[in-house]
């Protein structure tokens, strides 16, 4: 048999690395004392040493709560029980109220398709930020400022890391979509607190950080929250920039020159000198927020972002689309409520055209990935796949 027969010949066997990787499956058992112990490694010896760990270590949710009590800032957020939540639950034995909010978010299938929605760029390449990126380097950011003042990390990272979930496919076009159809209006830290987590029973102050990170919305109840309103700005407009320069669409040199000298022009010490400034302002204050100079950086910087990213031709002509599409969408889903989900009708009787079926279909609509959507308008309402933005169609 020759190479070419090799190649296009069909497996027959495992080969020598799946083997080896099928023998793991039952991991390896030792005898330790008069215990036995199953272990990840066949040659094992890691050991967290003394005695078995009893109900009062640092691993059982009490005795963390009663640490958080000797070690947190005065004003930041205590972890108690089960936490405020609208459905009473049994305390967790091990995991702090808001250790299990951010679980219950990391799990969740709105976290999961954040991987599939626009943060600037729809259908991003390989090395461009999505929605999904977006939300961890907010957490990174929210956790660094967390700890170094003393504020609750697990109810900082909840926050962080739910805070994009009410966003819709195309980014913030999503928003302009949405809103003709919602009281209001569609604003996607609201609906992500109130609609698409919902269903995960989430502590009140996870839910308030959520429902308020958003700068032109109410400041939220907990330090905590007011630490992701700011770790959000910082995070978006550091990366937002730098998935720009590398596309080519703008280059470090053109940066104000307050934004250069103050920051410089490269990622790291840009986050680095923003995230100083929140813990040096908090130790000097008590306060959540920056001095003035490195604020008006960040401002400067965040208006360079609008003129010359987001306010662009091209973007502009990309949420023209994306607006267009997700109100066709809606507006078909609403007359056609038996296309919808079970799930996301919430009742399979829904009348056409109703406010029911309108609101259902938002939502249904809302928790699309960017591809989905897209595909959605081709295959439903025949769109010219030509039509869309690039690398979609």
């Amino acid at each position: 048999m020759d190479d070419a027969d090799t190649r296009n010949a069909p497996a027959t066997r495992l080969g020598d690395r799946a083997v080896e990787w099928a023998a793991t499956m039952s991991g390896h058992v030792e005898q330790q004392g008069g215990l036995v112990v199953s272990t990840a490694h066949a040659d094992s010896s890691a050991t967290l040493g003394g005695a078995p760990l009893g109900p009062d270590t640092p691993l059982e949710r009490r005795a963390r709560e009663e640490h958080e009590e000797r070690v947190l800032a005065p004003g930041a957020t205590r972890a108690r029980g089960a936490g405020d939540r609208q459905v009473e639950e049994a305390p967790d034995t091990h995991r702090t109220c808001f250790e299990r909010d951010r679980d219950r978010i990391l799990h969740s299938t709105a976290f999961r398709r954040l991987a599939g929605k626009t943060q600037v760029f729809v259908m991003p390449e390989d090395h461009q930020r999505t929605r999904l990126t977006h939300a961890l380097e907010v957490a990174q950011v929210a956790v660094a400022i967390a700890r170094a003042v003393g504020a609750n990390v697990a109810l900082t990272e909840a926050i962080a890391l739910g805070h994009d979930c009410g966003h819709g496919p195309g980014g913030h076009a999503s928003e302009d979509a949405f809103s003709p159809y919602v009281e209001g209006g569609y604003d996607h830290a609201t609906w992500g607190a109130d609609v698409v987590l919902a269903g995960l029973n989430l502590c009140r102050e996870t839910l308030d950080g959520i429902r308020n990170h958003s700068w032109s919305r109410p400041a939220p109840a907990t330090p905590e929250g007011e630490i992701v309103s700011w770790a959000d700005r910082i995070a978006y407009v550091c990366h937002d920039f730098e998935d720009a320069v590398h596309v080519g669409i703008t280059d470090p040199d053109h940066l104000p020159e307050l934004v250069r000298d103050h920051c410089g022009d490269r990622r790291s010490r840009q986050l680095h000198t923003f995230i100083d400034s929140v813990v040096a302002t908090a130790a000097v204050t008590g306060r959540v927020g920056m001095d003035p100079l490195t604020a008006r950086a960040l401002a400067e910087f965040r208006r360079f972002n609008y003129d010359h990213i987001y306010m662009r031709p091209a973007s502009l002509e990309q949420s023209a689309t994306v607006i267009a599409v997700l109100r066709a969408l809606v507006e078909h889903l609403a007359e056609r409520p038996d296309l919808l989900p079970r799930r996301a009708a919430g009742a399979a009787d829904l009348g056409a055209g109703s406010r029911e079926a309108l609101a259902a279909a938002v939502t249904h609509v809302g928790g699309m990935t960017d591809r989905y959507a897209f595909d959605t308008a081709v295959t439903l309402l025949g769109w010219d796949p030509a039509a869309l933005p690039p690398g979609i169609g």
